[in-house]
């Protein structure tokens, strides 16, 4: 096999070749790597590899039964940790850091027989909708280098849209799946809360909002990978039950009968939507209503800005028990120098938050929670946009040398009401390209980003559809439905794939 067949490969692809002996883990991982020194030197989307122990690896691979079974994969440098490996979460702080242990995901991708070639590049803890962290610098965008991939899985996200790895790993605490999927023209499935593996060391992931999955360039990848991790864990702070079947045969299920969908184009936090994204979801709607489902606009209820608001007031909190953790760590005090704009501004903030207030938040998410499930008993699917706008341009959301030091000085002259607003107002430039995703990581619902719109400038944009708790299979039934129409985003269109082959859509084998 050379290089133009391997970057057109789905995983299952690479799967099915492995079986049949007509290639081998090694010659897989060989390719990967031929691609990634390729394009890496462009997208900065890889941190860190282990060439030479996973060549070994693949070499000394023994044939299994294991759904992926020596294909190559790219883990995300936040929170999925490989033993003897540099952990380091994009923070200056832990550049030095090496996992002590595998996290429980790691294990459970390793039985499904991923072979790792390294990490992938993420904002400092994972902070951000962008990857452009101080220790790293920022990785690009395949689909036009002077724009983002996203974040917080960007570097995931460019790796697979540039043809290295057909998979990766990533997670998702406000949209770090599908926000990327949507700026990368790729598949983004952020899984109901509960579902994957959490820990070793930790039994929830920012409170129940943060959930680890992968990002991938085709439906039925996502559906056998959840296949494999979906996971009861008696240790764990949430529980979903296990879905009794395979994901992989129930997407290829019509459905039953004509689903009832609602939809908005309306941000929930009162910021601007591009005429992309409206158009994205009107073609997803106009599709639906010709296969015999009913579609219907409507708002759902929710509170968008307090529950933003309440978002990052948890950020906030999460961050001074980190930042109280690395003290005790380093054996001295944390400063501003010490660590990025974002993270030192929600760590002050979060000193400043009571514990009522942080409970009285929390308890924000359940009354979200009971709005959707409402909603749901009258519809199956909610559609919104995935992102507002396509991908902004590298540098465009962060802050410049002196804006920070004026956040620096503002925040300790503020009380913690002012401190909150200086918060959200630090991330509404975010928010402004990335309002819809928040919404199904504080309510714990599945949700998916489908890669189906390009803009005039040939950038991705990607369409969410959000389900009611336990019902990823509803969602992967309707993105491999979709995923075999026209308005289905190839990744092969991107500019980086395309020098290498250009092609119409590959047979998958």
């Amino acid at each position: 096999m050379d290089l133009r067949k391997y970057v057109t490969l789905d995983a299952t692809d690479m799967a099915n070749l492995l079986l049949r002996k007509e290639i081998t883990p090694k010659e897989l991982v060989s390719l990967s790597f031929e691609q990634l020194e390729k394009v890496n030197p462009k997208l900065n989307a890889v941190i860190h590899d282990r060439k030479e122990k996973v060549l070994q690896e693949a070499e000394q691979l023994e044939a299994g039964d294991a759904t992926f079974s020596g294909v190559p994969f790219l883990l995300k440098n936040i929170s999925q940790r490989l033993k003897g490996e540099p952990i380091t979460s994009g923070s200056r702080l832990l550049r030095s850091n090496f996992a002590k242990e595998n996290s429980y995901l790691v294990d459970k991708l390793q039985q499904s027989g991923f072979l790792f070639l390294g990490h992938t590049n993420t904002p400092e803890f994972g902070l951000k909708n962008i990857s452009e962290p101080v220790l790293y610098g920022p990785s690009r965008n395949p689909w036009n280098l002077d724009h983002s991939p996203g974040g917080s899985s960007g570097g995931a996200a460019a790796a697979i849209a540039a043809g290295v790895v057909p998979m990766a790993g990533a997670s998702d605490g406000g949209g770090s799946i599908r926000i990327p999927a949507s700026f990368s023209g790729l598949f983004g499935l952020k899984p109901t809360r509960g579902r994957t593996p959490v820990g070793p060391g930790a039994g929830r992931q920012w409170q129940g909002a943060s959930i680890d999955f992968a990002l991938s360039r085709s439906v039925r990848d996502s559906a056998a990978l959840l296949d494999r991790l979906q996971i009861i864990q008696p240790e764990a702070a949430f529980q979903t039950p296990l879905f009794p079947g395979s994901y992989v045969e129930a997407m290829k299920e019509p459905f039953a009968k004509p689903l009832r969908i609602a939809f908005t184009t309306q941000s929930p936090v009162g910021t601007p939507v591009s005429e992309d994204a409206k158009e994205a979801v009107r073609q997803v709607v106009a599709w639906l209503e010709s296969e015999g489902h009913s579609v219907e606009e409507k708002e759902n209820g929710v509170d968008g800005i307090q529950l933003m608001r309440n978002y990052y007031l948890m950020n906030s909190g999460e961050m001074a028990s980190l930042v109280n953790d690395l003290e005790a760590a380093f054996g001295r005090e944390l400063t501003a120098d010490d660590m990025e704009i974002e993270s030192w501004l929600l760590s002050v903030a979060g000193k400043s938050v009571s514990a009522a207030e942080f409970s009285a938040s929390l308890a924000s998410w359940d009354i979200a929670a009971a709005q959707m499930a409402e909603l749901h008993r009258d519809y199956d699917l909610y559609i919104t946009p995935a992102t507002a706008y396509t991908a902004p341009k590298v540098g465009e959301l962060t802050h410049t040398e002196a804006k920070q030091e004026e956040l620096r000085e503002q925040v300790q002259k503020l009380d913690k009401n002012g401190q909150q607003e200086l918060i959200y107002d630090m991330f509404l430039p975010s928010l402004t390209y990335t309002p819809f995703t928040q919404l199904a990581n504080l309510t714990g619902q599945p949700a998916i980003s489908l890669p189906v719109h390009l803009s005039e400038q040939g950038l991705p944009l990607g369409v969410q559809v959000m389900a009611t708790k336990g019902e990823e299979n509803r969602l992967l039934q309707l993105a491999y439905q979709l995923e075999q129409t026209s308005l289905w985003v190839d990744v092969m269109q991107n500019p980086m794939l395309k020098e290498v082959f250009v092609t119409g859509q590959t047979p998958r084998i």
